[in-house]
């Protein structure tokens, strides 16, 4: 079925549906209102509209609407095979939820959501289904103050990638993709094709020519993008190439009109941490990562 309301209180008011168009007619308003704290479904539901359904996998992706007297209260988003993305919850309203997709069969393997919402959740999760519910990973979302290149800036100089980067992309991205240990959630090709027509990703070249790091932001929705994937190869770490290109395309992203630049981290990763406070990134809201697994996965 591509569309279910439940109405009943019992289960919390969700509103679930394949449909993204219906999604973003009910929930858009929401998601806008807070643009930083809703970065993920915002620029996620902008792919999938600009680039097809099928962005992140071969599921059909699936939506979720909490809406009570008439205004939403929450939303979730999922494109399988990958985490269950949520909003802001209560205790109350994520058991609801739970209960709601695990009667349907839903299969989860985690969920991804501002700390208390994500452990509610996850809580509920094992309660109702027997799957162990494990933390995978702190991330803490920043958003950019006053931009500060941090000193001193290494040799070379920035560049926007083009065509001819494509295959230097791709490669990265599938690196950055097994290092940060999430899978990888887009394919490689098709994400170097979209961030080279929107000229979405800035390299920092040495002296020579040569890349050394990349910076990117995903697409401007309501005003904020974020910065997103940031890599350089490991031989090439701690010379401030990083530090140089996320300045760069974060200067980029302000020039171009954002009203806030965002990215998170890996909170176990404390040199990235340090790296964009000095730049001017602040801290926003926390938010865990929970993988889900049956009995039946082992």
């Amino acid at each position: 079925m591509d569309t279910e309301t439940d109405s009943g209180t019992a289960t919390g008011g969700w509103h679930l549906t394949h449909d993204l168009d219906d999604f973003l007619t009910r929930a858009g308003a929401f998601l806008r209102s807070r643009p930083a704290l809703h970065t993920v479904p915002l620029t996620v539901t902008e792919t999938l509209r600009t680039r097809g359904r099928c962005v992140y996998g071969d599921g059909a992706p699936e939506f979720g609407v909490l809406e009570r007297e008439g205004e939403v209260r929450a939303t979730f988003f999922r494109t399988p095979p990958h985490w269950l993305n949520l909003t802001a919850l209560t205790p109350e309203d994520a058991g609801a939820l739970a209960a709601r997709l695990a009667a349907l069969g839903r299969q989860l393997p985690g969920v991804n959501a501002e700390c208390d919402t994500a452990a509610a959740f996850a809580e509920a999760w094992q309660r109702r289904t027997g799957a162990t519910a494990t933390l995978r990973q702190r991330q803490r979302l920043y958003r950019l103050g006053t931009l500060t290149a941090p000193g001193p800036v290494p040799p070379g100089g920035p560049r926007v990638a083009v065509e001819a980067d494509r295959e230097q992309l791709r490669h990265w991205h599938d690196e950055f993709s097994e290092a940060v240990g999430l899978g990888t959630v887009r394919d490689s090709a098709e994400w170097a094709d979209a961030r080279i027509d929107s000229g979405g990703i800035i390299f920092w070249e040495t002296p020579d020519g040569t890349p050394a790091a990349m910076a990117g932001t995903s697409p401007q929705v309501a005003g904020q993008v974020r910065v997103a994937p940031v890599y350089t190869p490991p031989h090439l770490r701690g010379r401030g190439y990083a530090g140089a290109a996320t300045t760069e395309v974060s200067r980029a992203a302000l020039v171009a009109g954002a009203e806030e630049v965002l990215l998170f981290t890996d909170l176990s990763n404390p040199t990235s941490n340090g790296l964009y406070q000095r730049i001017g990134y602040r801290p926003v809201a926390d938010f865990e990562v929970y993988d889900f697994a049956s009995e039946s996965d082992g």
